[in-house]
């Protein structure tokens, strides 16, 4: 079972906004082939930060809306949200270490560089 929770438009404001720890948003569709390869990635790095990281996913194809506000122009889009905010986000498959090293940072730091 996947550690990334599947949200729509009506989980949205309570699962990300609302949420006491970071999130990492990972906008996505079924069809595009970096987005399945980020998947697995994301579940283990969801392993890893479980407790201080929250992970979500959202289809952009199901939730326009959504894609539209963060301004997602490209798949996958990763965003990253503290405390309701949009601190950091970016397009593309990244390296799984590189990404890795990136959640650390935010975690120990409060902030995300990507």
């Amino acid at each position: 079972m996947s550690k990334v929770k599947q949200v729509d438009g009506k989980q949205f404001e309570a699962e990300v906004l609302q949420s006491d720890i970071p999130v990492l948003i990972d906008f996505y569709a079924s069809w595009c082939p970096p987005c399945r390869a980020l998947g697995p990635i994301l579940d283990r790095l969801a392993g890893e930060f479980e407790g201080k990281i929250k992970f979500v996913k959202v289809d952009s194809d199901e939730e326009p809306e959504l894609s539209t506000r963060f301004k997602v122009t490209g798949l996958p889009t990763v965003v990253f949200m503290d405390n309701g905010v949009n601190v950091g986000q970016f397009a593309g498959l990244p390296q799984e270490d590189a990404l890795r090293t990136e959640l650390a940072k935010w975690v120990d730091s409060g902030k995300v560089a990507p």
